[in-house]
């Protein structure tokens, strides 16, 4: 065991976290353990100050409500967190977090929320809701196995690669054909579920990439489980 230690910021954990969104944080810091590191988790809500060391940073969806609050907070820490990102801190952003690390996001009623532009994103809101379970593929993590519920269609630009093609669900929106992005080390995605806990590719992608930039290296232990797998193809099956 390692020992090294690892911080994990939550991101907005009282206003951002529905259909188990809190799962993500537990996922990782399971895995950071599996793989020998000490996680430390700190939770960073509207007016909290954001720790002077970083390794991970994760956030959740939440209601249209809850996000008016967060964009606000998020733009008055809008230059540190574009810093972080540019730096080449992992990052998982989920729903309504995924739509404020774009560039806007703009409500069905008309109201416009301005993200802080780490991924090259808009979202506009819409009346049909997005439901089920979802499945991706991707060159990076292969199969992909979540839950999405949201009526954003988010649009990308160039500045942002999809994090994976859609081969079950609806994604980004009803015919992107793709879901979620990705701009360096920063992951938007739709998928609830939580998604971490049946990917743990993405868990080892965020822990690898927080290793090599903190201490230089990554050496992974954790290997792969019955229950995840078994987990995975219960999703699969399940209809939308």
């Amino acid at each position: 065991m390692t020992n090294q230690e690892l911080t994990i910021v939550s991101l907005y954990p009282r206003d951002m976290n529905i259909y188990g969104d809190r799962g993500n944080v537990l996922g990782l810091t399971r895995r950071a353990e599996a793989h020998g590191f000490a996680p430390r988790v700190v939770e960073v809500n509207p007016g909290d100050p954001l720790p002077s060391d970083i390794d991970i940073v994760v956030g959740g969806g939440g209601q249209d409500s809850g996000q008016g609050r967060v964009a606000r907070d998020l733009a008055v820490r809008a230059d540190e967190i574009r810093a972080l990102a540019s730096d080449g801190v992992p990052m998982l952003m989920i729903c309504g977090l995924y739509q404020l690390f774009g560039h806007r996001f703009v409500t069905y009623t008309g109201e416009e929320l301005t993200g802080i532009g780490v991924l090259d994103v808009e979202t506009l809101g819409g009346t049909e809701r997005m439901i089920g379970n979802i499945v991706l593929e991707t060159e990076e993590f292969g199969e992909i196995v979540g839950y999405e519920n949201h009526s954003g269609s988010t649009h990308l630009g160039p500045g942002s690669r999809p994090l994976g093609r859609v081969v079950q669900g609806a994604g980004n929106a009803p015919d992107a054909g793709v879901e979620g992005a990705r701009t360096a080390n920063v992951i938007g995605s739709y998928l609830h579920g939580s998604l971490l806990p049946k990917n743990p590719a993405i868990s080892d992608f965020l822990i690898g990439e927080a290793a090599r930039r903190r201490y230089g290296s990554f050496t992974p232990r954790a290997g792969e489980s019955e229950t995840v797998r078994r987990a995975r193809e219960s999703s699969k099956r399940r209809p939308r």
